[in-house]
């Protein structure tokens, strides 16, 4: 009976010992987290269904400066330096309880897994891509959905290249100051693999506050993903560009290239701009692109736009935003790339718009 005793005992400790172990070796997490955004939109010019002017546009916008959306994420620490992780992510519109800023499904944004360590991190899912990661580092105002160069990109390809299916990506550790990033999409269509088929690569090298960065994509049309928004186009994009941060001063300046298969256009974008924060709570920012189509001169356009953020706390900030644009020739580039769905295009000639809103992080 003693030894039974002792050995029921033992057993009970044996098993406290291994769940102990299992959880120094196998910490895990999961968050919810997002974002969600909301102001007024006044823009002096619209375009109608024609190409022409519709008229001044004010009212409710969503997602005036960043993208409203929710999602999850979680990690597990496997040991030595090795984690599993998640996310799922997706755009949600406040103005109507939709979705918005996403590829159209629930999880539209981002859906992926992955392991990151000491090699780096590879992810296999739905996820941005190193071009978009690099355009949005390489924006002087945060990539703010009025006024920057997201509008830009939007305009040229939709989508294609911010969220890309069915991919499989992997970033290095910075490394001497180097850093790089590649990401490769198979279409999915059975006899035919160039169709719906995208790659990306991106490299950058940082000393000091100074940056330099570079990036490229190369997607085809076609593939078997079902998106409501345009995810598949086919296009080449190039970019180069150089950051400078000193202090409270970030200093960017970038070029881009998108030639669109099939469209005539191969617009080259030049862009730059300051980002001060003037106190703690007060952040100016400022930018001025000029796009040009390589393949006919008399399309082109200019764009700036400054903005002003008050943090209220560290999750919730006002802003304030202002900008123009003009267009000739064929380029119809907006201001917003919120969901007023005539923001997006603007008609040839001057439109000036300005924005202010709140924003809150949970």
């Amino acid at each position: 009976m003693c030894t039974r005793k002792r050995l029921g005992r033992a057993s009970i400790v044996f098993a406290g010992l291994l769940a102990l172990a299992s959880g120094a070796h196998a910490q895990s997490s999961v968050t919810l987290y997002g974002l969600v955004d909301g102001g007024l939109l006044f823009l002096s010019k619209t375009q109608n269904a024609s190409g022409g002017n519709g008229g001044r546009f004010i009212g409710f916008t969503d997602s005036g400066q960043v993208p409203s959306q929710f999602g999850l994420t979680g990690t597990e620490e496997l040991g030595g330096g090795l984690a599993a992780e998640f996310r799922l992510e997706s755009g949600i519109d406040i103005g109507n309880g939709g979705y918005n800023d996403s590829n159209g499904n629930f999880f539209g944004r981002e859906a992926y897994l992955g392991l990151k360590g000491a090699f780096g991190e590879v992810k296999a899912g739905l996820q941005f891509s190193p071009f978009f990661n690099t355009l949005f580092a390489l924006d002087p105002r945060g990539l703010s959905q009025f006024g920057s160069s997201l509008g830009i990109y939007v305009n040229n390809v939709a989508a294609t290249g911010i969220f890309n299916a069915n991919a499989l990506s992997y970033e290095s550790p910075l490394i001497e100051g180097f850093q790089g990033s590649v990401m490769f999409a198979p279409g999915g269509v059975a006899g035919n693999f160039p169709s719906g088929r995208q790659y990306s690569a991106s490299l950058s090298w940082q000393w000091n506050g100074f940056t330099v960065s570079g990036a490229l994509y190369d997607g085809n049309p076609g593939g078997s993903v079902v998106t409501t928004t345009p995810t598949n186009l086919g296009f080449d994009g190039r970019m180069i560009g150089v950051s400078w941060k000193y202090d409270k001063l970030t200093a960017k300046a970038s070029f881009t290239n998108y030639k669109i298969a099939g469209s005539g256009m191969n617009n080259n974008v030049y862009g730059g701009g300051l980002d001060y924060f003037v106190m703690p709570d007060v952040d100016l920012n400022g930018g001025v692109w000029y796009v040009n189509n390589r393949n006919d001169s008399t399309d082109h356009s200019v764009l700036g736009a400054l903005g002003a953020s008050y943090f209220l706390s560290h999750r919730t900030t006002l802003y304030a935003q202002v900008g123009v644009v003009d267009n000739h020739g064929a380029e119809n580039l907006g201001l917003s790339v919120g969901d007023v769905p005539t923001s997006l295009l603007a008609p040839p000639g001057k439109t000036v718009g300005a924005e202010i809103g709140m924003r809150h992080a949970f």
